[in-house]
């Protein structure tokens, strides 16, 4: 290849294999970059190579894999490869969404890195023109009884919490789960939906030759220098001098952001607009460029900065948080202007789009960075690194514990006081739910529902994942992590449309991590193909390790659904008057891998439940039609803790109900030959426990056998207030229902209460 021309500023360092080793990149990609210059790198063009080339941007090590996925289908308006996905819901509505990780900034400053993600995943929403109307979160952390878990509990939810609410969009759902193995990496995964007609979107593609490049939004700093680079590699001892390259967050600067985008969007005087997210500017232009096959020039002097003599690597490669890259025709400058600073911020040209290909940078009239632009984006090495289960846990997923069984009443006060199935109140009292005034349903239940202003319409939205089940069977749980997300959005009454995915993993460079990776990704490939939920998009998460090793794996599943009458949705909790229980689907007692054995007995073993789709697709489909038809009072899948746990949430009630509601249950005819551990504790896939009027279960019953879906009634619930009563072949298991509600209420609450004013960003 012909070689390009750069020049070096004056001070900046000489390339060595040292400061090559410090930006990510091997000695081969390096020799691959100087191949593709047909020289060596100036200073600044390594920095750009080491944030487009780690693998948070150019995802060399997982590209194959995540070509299995599903990603069409007639409600697909938008698939993988924008800011973020878009699926057609309805009356020429659509919705945008997707989830992505802050894991290693929160790991070393638990606040900022928490907040910045809300921020980062608002602005991939918006750039696609849509409005952003609900946010959820899938949180996992290391023992509470750990302080420095608690005060990175803390800190992540109160930053989550100040930047949502600043902002004025609702946490409507998510998930908290505790680990050992999230101890040193705690995963902070940000999802982000909004609403939008399908005229008003707009893609991040850059064309029209001369077209200017505008910087929008807040200026440019030192901070996030390399923060794509930093989700690229492994926590260490000595992490936490990376605090640094964590960016800063600013909601309020943010909130006239998300005005003044959709405005200029709704102009119609912009051709492309993108976040300035991981690896900032550079990121931005590139990818647009490459998108829209043109070439772009940036003169980085021009960039609006707020601290005094910024180098172009600096300000290239900052993520300085609440900025967008817009292209607009130069007759439009002015325009984007005038409607910018109604908004109290500043839109500058800094470049152009260019007709020769070239992603070719200047400062002070001195060329740094000239290189060839689809090379950068497209040309990055693609590994395919050995997989190989590993063998400690392939012989834990045929071990069963040794530990003698508790007595039933013991183990499900124990598993309802265990901090991953306890109530989140304590985590989601704190942030705005019901902002905007258009929250059906919110956290607490199996699925946040937000109504579609001005129509019948509503969507469902959920995130999920059982990482002990991922890690004793990487495929079984991948498809379970996909079903159970679908089943969330499901009982409420929506028809599941599609997924966006984080998939949380360790060093993929080590076989048995590669593996988990690959395997994981198969099932979920294969539940979204059975579900008919395409990946719209998302986001890859590796390096997730620490002194201790790696995380569990955690592939976190956003299902986002649909409700064509938000008049009809159904809440999670029974409520009185008197009604029927019924128990959906099929109970064998797979106690492998559940809960119970992993917070009663202290044994993360077995192999986990086998997830038959076609019964999880046949279960999804019933519970719509029965909303649809006003046959149900409430739905609640069966998942964490088993048939025991969810019968006791629905009766626990809703997160702020004033008194719980008593249930007499009898499991005679679902416990057959079972143990009572097996049909208490079992988490066997494709279930649910509905309440209904007792006049309508006849309907109910029709409707599951048209659906051959097994329909069993177990009791009644709303009887009585005080006694929460399971009637078991051999026993009887019963508690005061004041018991089960503090049990689960205050779980959290008690471990925390040491944390107090400890909190970084107070």
């Amino acid at each position: 290849m012909t070689g390009t021309r750069a020049e070096a500023l004056p001070g900046e360092p000489v390339l060595t294999e040292d400061l090559v080793r410090g930006h990510g990149l091997r000695q081969s990609e390096y020799e691959r970059i100087c191949s593709i210059l047909g020289r060596e790198p100036t200073f600044t063009e390594l920095g750009i190579f080491s944030a487009l080339w780690s693998e948070h941007c150019s995802y060399k090590h997982s590209r194959p894999i995540l070509k299995q996925f599903p990603t069409t289908g007639p409600q697909v308006v938008q698939g993988p490869g924008e800011n973020a996905g878009v699926l057609r819901i309805g009356d020429g509505w659509a919705v945008a969404f997707k989830i992505e990780s802050h894991n290693h900034p929160t790991a070393v400053e638990p606040y900022q890195g928490a907040a910045t993600g809300v921020g980062g995943i608002l602005r991939d929403v918006f750039t696609m023109g849509a409005r952003p109307v609900a946010l959820l979160n899938s949180l996992r952390f290391g023992p509470l009884s750990e302080p420095r878990n608690r005060y990175l509990l803390a800190g992540a939810v109160k930053g989550i919490g100040d930047y949502g609410n600043c902002v004025g969009i609702p946490t409507v759902g998510g998930e908290v789960a505790f680990s050992p193995t999230y101890s040193g990496n705690p995963l902070v995964n940000a999802m982000c939906v909004g609403i939008l007609k399908e005229e008003q979107l707009i893609r991040a593609v850059a064309e029209g030759i001369g077209n200017a490049l505008l910087a929008v939004g807040a200026r440019t700093g030192r901070d996030g220098i390399h923060g794509a680079s930093f989700a690229s590699e492994e926590l260490t001892e000595q992490s936490e001098a990376r605090r640094p390259q964590v960016q800063v967050a600013d909601p309020f600067t943010e909130k006239l952001l998300l005005e003044a985008s959709l405005e200029l969007i709704a102009s119609g005087h912009i051709v492309a607009i993108q976040d300035m997210g991981a690896a900032g500017l550079t990121s931005s232009s590139a990818e647009m460029a490459a998108r829209g096959g043109v070439g772009v020039e940036i003169d980085t002097a021009l960039v609006p900065t707020r601290e005094p003599d910024m180098t172009p690597y600096e300000i290239l490669l900052s993520e300085s948080q609440e900025r967008m890259l817009v292209v607009a025709p130069q007759d439009r400058i002015e325009a984007v202007q005038a409607i910018v600073a109604k908004w109290e911020l500043e839109a500058v040209p800094i470049g152009h789009v260019t007709d020769d290909g070239m992603y070719r940078v200047r400062h002070d009239g001195v060329t740094v960075a000239e290189i060839p632009g689809k090379s950068l984006v497209d040309d990055c090495p693609v590994y395919h690194p050995e997989a190989a289960e590993d063998p400690a846990l392939a012989a834990a997923r045929r071990q069963t514990p040794e530990a003698a069984d508790p007595e039933p009443k013991d183990a499900l006060l124990a598993l309802l006081d265990a901090p991953t199935i306890a109530s989140k109140r304590w985590v989601f009292e704190q942030y705005d739910s019901t902002v905007r005034a258009a929250t059906a349903a919110g956290p607490g239940g199996d699925g946040g529902v937000i109504a579609i202003p001005g129509t019948s319409l509503g969507i469902a939205v959920s995130t999920d994942c059982n990482a002990r089940y991922v890690a004793l069977d990487p495929y079984e749980g991948g498809k379970a992590a996909v079903a159970e997300a679908a089943r969330n959005v499901a009982c409420t009454g929506a028809t599941p449309l599609g997924i966006t995915n984080c998939l949380n993993f360790g060093n993929p460079e080590k076989p048995e991590v590669f593996f988990q990776f690959r395997e994981a990704c198969r099932g979920i490939a294969e539940a979204c193909t059975a579900l008919n939920t395409p990946v719209t998009g998302g986001n890859v998460s590796f390096y997730n390790e620490h002194p201790g090793g790696a995380i569990f794996p955690t592939p976190v599943i956003g299902v986002v659904g649909v409700l064509r009458d938000i008049a009809k949705v159904v809440p999670s909790h029974f409520a009185a008057p008197e009604r029927t229980i019924v128990l959906l689907g099929e109970t064998t007692g797979q106690l492998g891998a559940s809960a119970y054995w992993a917070d009663v007995l202290d044994a993360s073993v077995g192999g986990p439940p086998r997830v038959d789709l076609q019964a999880e697709r046949a279960l999804i489909a019933l519970l719509g039609d029965l909303a649809d038809q006003s046959l149900v009072r409430s739905a609640h899948d069966v998942s964490d803790g088993g048939l025991a746990v969810a019968l006791a949430e629905a009766c626990i009630g809703p997160p702020f109900a004033v008194a719980p509601v008593g249930a007499d249950i009898h499991l005679a005819a679902v416990q057959g030959t079972l143990t009572p551990h097996e049909v208490l504790f079992g988490e066997d896939q494709a279930r649910a426990i509905l309440s209904v009027d007792a006049h309508d279960l006849e309907s109910v019953r029709e409707l599951g056998r048209r659906h051959g879906v097994a329909l069993t009634t177990i009791g009644t619930a709303g009887a009585q207030q005080s006694t929460f009563r399971i009637v078991l072949a051999g026993g009887i298991l019963q508690i005061e229902t004041d018991l089960l509600r503090d049990t689960y209420l205050n779980a959290i609450p008690r471990r925390m209460e040491s944390i107090k004013n400890q909190v970084r960003g107070t």
